[in-house]
């Protein structure tokens, strides 16, 4: 057979699918990607004033055990069906159920905004997922999609939501590639991904929102020295993901063990930060912005990433909602500027370094945390990056902050025989 009648014979079975495929979930992912991310700027712009309010009425951190009592009762008679968040959407992924109740997203903005209102430490990722996973899954039963393409469905959700919180399309692409199951990547749903990133990140722009710029101004040349100790940056920076993740879980779990009566956890987690703040300031609450692009200029001392690690996990483990990614980029930021002390690498690279790498070692995502170090800092620190965060990866172990997470390739044949475990299960 000729080339040409080869040529001929393979257009229809290639080019027609794959265009009626494209058209498919150009719709699905336009429609997903609009809502998630609108959705977003108007968390965003809530937040922002949320902190704002916060900031210049500091006397309302008073009332953190109130404001927590108020998130534990209203997910407790109006949100059981969904109060394990990201750990829901990944649930759904793996062993689907049901869809994910469309309350998930008013519910989580609610409760985040109230938390960083009233001074709890906590970020914007993991509502970000929770409402584009939510919003997403309502297009299942809408255009009946069948169980795979419920899959790939829920990825865009993620996807999207990741995307337009932070302004990078292509590290949220990937990280929703990712962050199902450890090691391994799920190509089937690229091209939604890419797709629900840009749309949502697109459709976020549209609205009165900035995201924080950051600069990393001078990148040596990188030779064996330079190597080394960006290896030893990224290894402390696994180590910290390590220690924020399990500092999480560790709080959760005491909470759920000794106050039996979900309301209770925040009310008396609140009145514990509350007298914290107090005691030691506001310095660690919130998003925690200002000392993050602090931590590019000039070295901070070794407590800051510490501290975050501590009020952060205490807060949301008591059960005030929000995410875990902007409190580990500042935990990864002020870490690297503190490792500034003894790594003869410029701070403002150790920072950048820090707050994808820590990140990348808590989440198990370590291209998507590459892609977005290059996104927000520039290609130029792109192998300071990437070392540091495939070398956090690695020294993270099979931890997380997502438990539902699966190991889907050992990170070294050192974990081989938890293959197919759960993070929460090991």
């Amino acid at each position: 057979m000729g080339f040409k009648n080869r040529f001929r014979q393979n257009i229809p079975q290639g080019i027609v699918p794959s265009a009626l495929y494209l058209g498919k979930w150009i719709l699905l992912c336009g429609l997903v990607g609009l809502l998630a991310g609108s959705a977003s700027a108007i968390f965003l712009i809530a937040l922002e004033w949320a902190t704002d309010f916060r900031e210049h009425n500091i006397w309302i951190i008073a009332l953190l055990p109130l404001g927590g009592l108020a998130i534990g009762m209203t997910y407790y008679y109006l949100g059981q069906s969904v109060v394990k968040g990201n750990n829901q959407i990944l649930e759904e992924f793996h062993s689907p159920k049901k869809i994910i109740p469309l309350k998930m997203a008013p519910l989580v903005l609610f409760s985040t905004v109230a938390t960083h209102i009233f001074g709890g430490s906590a970020g914007r990722e993991g509502t970000a997922i929770q409402m584009g996973g939510a919003i997403a899954d309502q297009f299942t039963k809408i255009f009946r999609l069948n169980s795979s393409d419920r899959k790939i469905l829920l990825i865009t959700g993620v996807s999207a939501g990741f995307a337009s919180i932070f302004g990078t399309p292509l590290a949220g692409a990937v990280f929703a590639l990712e962050v199902f199951v450890v090691g391994r990547m799920r190509y089937d749903a690229i091209v939604p991904s890419f797709l629900a990133a840009i749309f949502a990140n697109e459709a976020a722009q549209l609205w009165p929102i900035h995201h924080t710029t950051y600069s990393i101004p001078v990148v040596p040349d990188l030779w064996a020295p330079q190597l080394l100790w960006a290896l030893l940056a990224g290894i402390c920076f696994g180590l910290a993901g390590m220690l924020f993740s399990n500092a999480t879980h560790f709080w959760g779990a005491l909470f759920k063990r000794t106050i039996k009566y979900p309301p209770f956890r925040p009310l008396l987690g609140g009145i514990v930060i509350a007298l914290a703040v107090w005691a030691v300031g506001t310095r660690w609450i919130g998003l925690g912005i200002p000392v993050i692009v602090e931590s590019f200029n000039h070295q901070l001392p070794f407590s800051d990433f510490l501290l975050k690690i501590l009020f952060t996990a205490f807060t949301l483990g008591a059960g005030f909602k929000g995410g875990e990614v902007t409190p580990l980029f500042f935990t990864g930021a002020t870490l690297g500027s503190a490792l500034a002390l003894f790594i003869p690498l410029p701070v403002a690279l150790l920072a950048g370094m820090g707050f994808v790498a820590v990140f990348s070692g808590a989440t198990n995502t370590p291209i998507a945390c590459t892609l977005m170090g290059i996104e927000l800092f520039g290609a130029d620190a792109g192998v300071f990056i990437g070392i540091a965060c495939v070398t956090a990866y690695l020294f993270s172990g099979h931890t997380g902050i997502y438990g539902e997470q699966i190991i889907g390739s050992p990170k070294s044949l050192l974990f081989g025989s938890d293959k197919g475990k759960k993070i929460n299960e090991l």
